[in-house]
């Protein structure tokens, strides 16, 4: 949840999301891959080319698509994650997305986590 000015406060990331804001944030498998991603970077920081990129390998990897790494599907997905799924996971309080640093920063839920993982191990593994 941002603050009108757009800011994250230290309340919110320690908020703990209902289960029903978890499985909604989860429906959807950019956002998952998404998390995926950040959650397993130490520091839960990334840029949003990165994300992105990984984003795109994930959906690769899980047969989401057919289609290659092409210019115009690396622009989609990246529009989509900055306009659609962060917005989300920022307003639901798991992540802060600097937009001038391009730059994603994931706030560790482990109510999250836990869905997170299951959901991982039965996707991916």
């Amino acid at each position: 949840m941002r603050e009108p000015d757009g800011t994250v406060t230290a309340l919110m990331a320690d908020a703990t999301p209902s289960l029903d804001v978890v499985f909604d944030l989860l429906s959807n498998s950019r956002r998952r891959y998404a998390l995926y991603y950040l959650n397993d970077q130490s520091d839960g920081v990334a840029t949003l080319e990165t994300l992105t990129e990984n984003v795109i390998a994930f959906e690769q990897q899980t047969g989401a698509t057919d289609e290659g790494h092409t210019t115009d599907r690396h622009a989609s997905v990246r529009t989509e994650l900055t306009h659609t799924h962060l917005p989300k996971l920022e307003d639901a309080g798991i992540l802060e997305h600097d937009r001038r640093s391009e730059t994603v920063r994931y706030w560790r839920q482990p109510s999250v986590e836990e869905w997170l993982e299951h959901a991982h191990h039965k996707e991916i593994a």
